[in-house]
């Protein structure tokens, strides 16, 4: 079986988790933490590399408040809890997005984590934080359009593989597998440019239920798959 490299995975239905139990929304997203470490256990003993998770676009913002403040105390009781958890599996942690507007003891608990398993080499678990594609995008021309007005860089220089440069991702390799849960299709503006050829299954499964097994099957319809990458 061939193992995909990087996979992505939206996580979607920890609201509908909890409201099918008559819990309030957080006990979802606590759950749905719990599921991130299944997953990422997952990914290190099957041998995938990359492991990025959708867990706060900017659209998020929009969420009510309290719900907002909870998952950034949740965000730090993660970290806090899962750090030798990483270590010892030999996960590195990394993030992408604007982290520069998250709250600064989210930010220093991020740095530190961060910095304490860059040595680590199993799997990179990559958490998408104040993330949208279309940000992203954004980000990357303005600082391609800073390097043409410098005179660091000539327009014509501009081609794909100098925009990849300035994307958050520019360290890793483009997903090979997406998986979305809850039974949504659509991409809910996640990696709108490493995703033009990622193979996508979707499941009806919400995330708090999303497990070892489920990353398994996923990664089974995964090579059923014929990649061409536009090619014959």
């Amino acid at each position: 079986m061939t193992v995909p490299r990087h996979v992505a995975i939206i996580m979607d239905g920890n609201g509908r988790w909890a409201r099918e139990r008559g819990l309030a929304r957080i006990a979802g997203h606590e759950q749905g933490a719990e599921s991130v470490r299944m997953v990422t256990e997952a990914c290190v003993e099957m041998g995938v590399k990359f492991l990025t998770v959708y867990a706060f676009s900017t659209e998020n913002w929009k969420r009510p408040a309290a719900e907002v403040a909870a998952l950034w105390v949740l965000l730090e009781h993660f970290i806090a809890q899962e750090t030798p958890t990483l270590m010892k599996n030999n996960v590195r942690l990394q993030t992408i997005g604007r982290l520069h507007e998250l709250p600064e003891s989210c930010q220093q608990a991020l740095a530190e984590t961060v910095a304490k398993t860059a040595g680590n080499t199993a799997t990179t678990l990559v958490l998408a934080l104040n993330y949208s594609g279309r940000t992203e995008l954004v980000d990357a021309v303005r600082e391609l359009g800073a390097e043409v007005a410098a005179g660091r860089l000539a327009v014509t220089a501009i081609n794909a593989e100098e925009i990849a440069a300035h994307l958050y991702t520019r360290t890793m390799p483009d997903p090979d597998l997406l998986i979305r849960t809850s039974g949504e299709m659509r991409l809910s503006n996640f990696l709108l440019w490493q995703l033009s050829y990622t193979e996508i299954v979707v499941t009806e499964k919400l995330w708090p239920d999303f497990g070892k097994d489920d990353l398994r099957a996923a990664v089974a319809e995964f090579n059923k798959r014929q990649r061409r990458f536009g090619g014959l």
